[in-house]
């Protein structure tokens, strides 16, 4: 492998820098910070989930609201970058559909959809130029998509991300058992290499049927250049970054957050059953430790955003929780991390932040082109 590193491409779209900044909801990769990391020539990301201010007005009618609110974040994006700007939006959504539409229906390069499979997005997004990239943990769920995709619509995904369990957020593919046991940290360390391998073996094939080269993205616990180049020399075409792109100058998260990110360490992340119906890997808050304790907090669900939430059973409002950490309510909020937490240690810009990562990545990878010289020279 070259240690100059091209540009990714998927379904024709160019991203000149092979990073796609994660989809962090709710309210933290939202437009300033898409549209600055678009603007390095990577890939900038919206979230979809919980972006209306919770008003009476925006509670009347929330799939309007919703609806609304991510058209004016793909437009104020695109009026600050001519980058490449994309869209994260969760299977598990109540208004999956809609978004999905809203999106493609903006002119959003990409849709990144995750948290279930998203078997059904190419219909929703039909006659649109949208790219389509599922994210998936592992091969086998992987081809019960491609095999419904190509029944159903003759199409294949533009690109595959492929998502191991350091990731920060929900985590698909794995149950809390099994993320909680201590056992299972060894076999979580090579998870997202051998699931990468898989899936790139698998798309390669589909591939050839359809005379169509699907690149493969590495996420979950990816955090530095050295990072990357691993994926990289396995097969992986581009990389997705979340955790990092909190502590940065252009993420509109309250400061508090950032600085929570800054003061954790491995010892404060503790995994929870989430209302998304997925164990989240988060930070220890006051509202946390409550939770832990077999707390229920009291809400009203004014959000109705998910559809494997239910109201009457579930300990709380993940929506609340998560818009108090980005709103600075720390002691209310639940926060999601990475594992990798700990290595967080300064708030940068963007742009310093992707060059840092680039420069360590093509360094790392030059490193291995002279090792195999010696060796075969």
């Amino acid at each position: 492998m070259s240690s100059k590193i091209g540009p990714l491409i998927a379904g024709g779209l160019e991203i000149k820098v092979p990073i796609i900044q994660g989809g962090m909801g709710v309210r933290v990769s939202t437009a300033p910070l898409a549209a600055a990391v678009a603007e390095c020539g990577a890939a900038g990301t919206i979230a979809s989930v919980g972006l209306p201010p919770d008003t009476p007005e925006n509670r009347a009618d929330v799939p309007k609201s919703s609806r609304e609110h991510l058209k004016k974040q793909i437009r104020q994006a695109r009026s600050l970058t001519d980058g490449v700007i994309g869209v994260n939006i969760m299977v598990a959504l109540s208004n999956y559909e809609d978004m999905v539409r809203t999106a493609a229906g903006e002119g959003a390069d990409f849709i990144i959809s995750g948290a279930g499979l998203p078997v059904s997005m190419p219909e929703f997004a039909e006659g649109s130029e949208t790219r389509l990239i599922p994210l998936i943990a592992s091969a086998r769920g992987l081809k019960v998509l491609l095999r419904t995709w190509e029944r159903r619509y003759k199409r294949l995904p533009d690109a595959v991300i492929v998502e191991g369990p350091l990731s920060g957020g929900h985590i698909a593919g794995y149950s809390l058992e099994e993320l909680k046991d201590p056992g299972h940290k060894m076999r979580k360390d090579n998870v997202l290499e051998k699931a990468l391998q898989d899936v790139i073996e698998l798309v390669g094939e589909y591939g050839k049927r359809f005379n169509k080269h699907i690149p493969v993205i590495a996420a979950g616990g990816v955090f530095d250049g050295k990072d990357m180049a691993r994926f990289f020399r396995l097969g992986a075409e581009g990389v997705q970054i979340g955790t990092r792109f909190v502590a940065t100058d252009e993420c509109s998260v309250a400061e508090e957050f950032k600085q929570l990110y800054l003061a954790s360490g491995e010892k404060d992340l503790v995994f929870v059953q989430s209302p998304v119906g997925m164990p989240a890997r988060v930070i220890k808050t006051k509202f946390l430790e409550d939770v832990l304790r077999g707390e229920k907090k009291d809400f009203n669900c004014n959000y109705r955003c998910l559809r494997t939430c239910d109201p009457s059973t579930v300990q709380f409002c993940i929506a609340k929780a998560l818009i108090d950490a980005a709103e600075g309510d720390i002691d209310n909020a639940i926060v999601l991390a990475g594992a990798n937490i700990e290595r967080v240690t300064r708030i940068m810009p963007v742009r310093e932040l992707i060059s840092e990562i680039m420069a360590e990545a093509g360094e790392a990878l030059q490193a291995t082109e002279q090792k195999t010289d010696r060796t075969f020279g």
